[in-house]
């Protein structure tokens, strides 16, 4: 479960009779750092959201580039900076579809990643890891009005983030989960991490009232019979056209803390993105999936974009626009957001926020670049 690297470290000092304690030491003094990265982000970029004010809600974007608990490739640990890529890449502008500018930190701001391989290469291990996951999605969402976006990654990830949500509001959440499996299994392959089991994980913890699988086509007889163990509602591709009106109309959250949003991206057929590990054809189209989020009512609190993988995608980063593209459509990313700009600056003063808040960022040399040639405003 752990990292080549982290494996063969850890062996070295084993065989060196390295104390025990030292290790731990070491590894919460990495932990303890990594956390205070994502804390310190957050807290400059809510503080700048605040500033500007207006803005109920501000999607904040959180990678967390874990592959290896996928069971059969690992790509997925590369997406997060293949997307950031693409929101920002020059073949596209940087307003949705609804009109949302993405250069405008009250729509869109970014903390970061969890520095997954660097904490699992000082032996870290699964549980200590998710915790860490959680914690820094708490982090985020301590920042009013800051909502976490959170990048994988393999879908492993949607546990300790729903997890964190749930713990963060006090209550469970509706969970809308787009897939082609339900990665519902008690324990694949004796993983209880695995990609494949985190939605029993949730249901287990009592983490969501309501889960609604949607673009399922791959279940095994394990995942129907989990699925009725939790009471799952599962929409499979073979009755999509007769669920079909349902799905574009779905009102979720009634009752509870909020709706979270899990969007793996071999939800889709793979005509339309197949940079994933597992092809599954007769999956939905694009616009399928827009008119399911676009035409939900929900207050969608937080939600992750999972299983992409780059090592697959077209060379021209098909599947990463594709990716991109699911960022900026209502309810998983701009539409529960609601803006009323009477944050009181002067046209200059506001300008000058919205500028300033690259001083601190990381970027891609690429997009630094961009910004030196004042070709990008925002990250």
């Amino acid at each position: 479960m752990w990292a080549k690297r982290g494996i063969h470290y850890l062996h070295k000092l084993n065989a060196a009779n390295v104390p025990a304690s030292l290790i731990e030491n070491g590894q919460k003094r990495v932990i303890d750092a990594s956390l205070t990265l994502i804390r310190e982000r957050a807290k400059l970029k809510g503080e700048l959201v605040r500033a500007l004010g207006g803005a109920v809600a501000s999607t904040s974007l959180l990678g967390v580039p874990l592959g290896h608990n996928s069971s059969f490739l690992q790509g997925p640990a590369f997406a997060p900076p293949r997307i950031r890529e693409a929101i920002w890449c020059g073949s596209t502008n940087s307003t949705t579809e609804e009109g949302k500018e993405l250069n405008d930190p009250r729509v869109l701001t970014d903390v970061g990643d969890v520095p997954v391989q660097e904490i699992r290469d000082c032996g870290v291990d699964d549980d200590r890891l998710m915790n860490i996951i959680s914690d820094s999605v708490k982090l985020v969402m301590e920042e009013d009005p800051l909502r976490p976006l959170v990048l994988g990654g393999d879908h492993s990830i949607s546990f300790p983030v729903v997890r964190a949500v749930s713990e963060k509001l006090g209550g469970p959440v509706d969970v809308l989960h787009l897939d082609a499996h339900p990665d519902i299994y008690h324990a694949f392959e004796g993983n209880k991490y695995s990609h494949a089991s985190s939605f029993a994980r949730i249901m287990e913890g009592g983490y969501a009232r309501r889960l609604l699988q949607v673009g399922i086509r791959s279940i095994t007889s394990e995942g129907r019979e989990q699925g009725k163990k939790f009471g799952v509602e599962q929409y499979e591709m073979r009755t999509f056209s007769r669920d079909r009106h349902l799905l574009e109309n779905l009102k979720l959250g009634e009752g509870v803390k909020g709706v979270y949003i899990s969007l793996d991206i071999d939800c889709l057929d793979p005509a339309f993105a197949p940079g994933v590990s597992h092809i599954e054809p007769g999956g939905l189209s694009f616009r399928d999936v827009l008119n399911i989020l676009h035409n939900l009512q929900a207050d969608v609190v937080a939600a992750d974009v999972v299983e992409f993988n780059p090592q697959r995608d077209t060379v021209d980063g098909m599947t990463a626009m594709v990716a991109a593209k699911l960022l900026t459509v209502p309810h998983l990313f701009t539409s529960f957001l609601y803006f009323v700009y009477q944050s009181g600056l002067g046209e200059k003063e506001e300008s000058d926020l919205l500028s300033s808040r690259h001083k601190c960022d990381a970027f891609p040399t690429f997009l630094a670049l961009k910004i030196q040639a004042g070709l990008l405003l925002g990250t």
